[in-house]
Formats: C-alpha cells, structure tokens, sequence
C-alpha cells in the first residue's frame, strides 16, 4: 500500500530540511506532500533548494492555519494511506511503520499516535499544556463516546476513503477536535492508539500553539459535535 504523508508548513526554515530527510529515510511506498502556508521565513527558499525530498509542494499565497493547509494536501494526496507530519522534528518519521500496522492487519481505519500511552521517550516540557491537551481530550471524549487518550496529537493516520469524508473547514488548530468529532461519526469507522515517542520544543524553538488555540479548540468541540 501506497502511503500519502501531509506536510504542513509555516516558518520552520530550521527543521524543513531535517524532517524530509527524515521522511525520506523510511523505507515504504510513499509521496510526500508539502504544503507551504506562505512562509516569510526562508522556508521558501529552503524547499526550492531540496525538490528532491518531496513529491508535491503546495504553496499557499496567503497564511490561511493548519487546518487549511490539511485540506489542501488532502486534496493532492493519491496514497492508500495518509498520514499527518508537523514540519518541526517534535514528532518521530521512524515511526510510520508502527502507526500504519493496525491499518495493514485489517484492524483498524483510523489510528492516533498517542504522546501519553506509553511508546518510547518523550522530552518533558510544559506542565500546563499536558493538563490543556488532558482536559480538551476529556471534553471531546464525553461528546464523541470514544476512550482517547491523546486527540491533540499531530499523528493521526486514515484510510484514504476515510479522509474524503471528512470535509473539514477549521483553517487553525482547531482542525484537531473537528476531525475527531467528524470520524467518530463515520459509521462502522475502527479507531486505534499507538504509543508513541515525543520530542516537544520549547517557544524559543518555535512552538505556535498557545492558549488563544485551546480556547478555540472548546468551541470547535461543541460545535461539530453538537451542531454539525
């Protein structure tokens, strides 16, 4: 099986470069699509300078969020399997293999790979934010019927037919809770969690989501659980 990696990218000049080597170094049937959310970094100039590591570059004239650039990419994807890759090195390319293997075995249609469910080592970093991703978790949880344990992750993996229903329409972070709410209501979908390894970074290192993106993430929780 052909597997589509999604790429969303905004001002990492710093870690574009290492994470598509990383990618690359994975030894499955895969495309890799970039998708440039109008950078005014060098990213740019970066990815002009290593075509060779990826298969698609989207660029996005304007800076329109995450959630935006997923769509996009989605859009482009020609993979059996597609999965989500943030641009810094937070998250784990080596790690493919174990997320997917739920799919290939026939088990599953959807898997999250889970920060808090054991896996390998994770960097400690911010208190709060692990109590933010928790509470959210929980919220959604409660709204969805579904025993999650990380919905925040950036790892989160589908069959291609299952991303063609999703029609998402979140352009920030709060792409996260709409997808969760949108396949937990996918009739017979099979969701799987696998363990799995985190490398967080710190403000200075470039992190973007903030508190505004949780807040915002509550009302995207209520909202396409409840009204959409």
């Amino acid at each position: 099986m052909k597997l589509s990696i999604v790429i969303p990218c905004y001002n990492e000049e710093q870690t574009i470069r290492e994470l598509l080597k990383a990618v690359n170094e994975v030894e499955l049937d895969k495309e890799v699509i970039v998708v440039n959310d109008a950078s005014t970094d060098q990213t740019s100039a970066v990815l002009e300078s290593c075509t060779e590591l990826f298969s698609k570059l989207i660029t996005h004239p304007v800076n329109k969020g995450k959630g935006a650039a997923l769509r996009s990419g989605f859009a482009a994807v020609s993979g059996d399997i597609v999965i989500i890759q943030d641009a810094d090195l937070e998250y784990d390319p080596r790690e493919y293999e174990r997320l997917i293997a739920p799919i290939l075995d026939g088990k599953a249609d959807v898997v999250y790979g889970s920060r808090f469910q054991g896996g390998d080592s994770h960097r400690v970093l911010y208190y709060w934010h692990s109590v933010g991703n928790f509470i959210l978790t929980t919220l959604s949880n409660m709204f969805t019927n579904l025993n999650l344990t990380d919905m925040e992750t950036c790892y989160k993996v589908f069959r291609a037919d299952i991303v063609k229903q999703l029609d998402l329409k979140e352009p920030r972070f709060g792409v996260e809770p709409e997808i969760t709410a949108k396949v937990s209501k996918i009739s017979g979908v099979r969701i799987f969690e696998v363990g799995i390894s985190y490398d967080g970074r710190t403000y200075m290192e470039g992190k973007k989501i903030g508190w505004r993106d949780g807040i915002s993430a509550v009302r995207c929780i209520l909202k396409y659980n409840l009204w959409n």
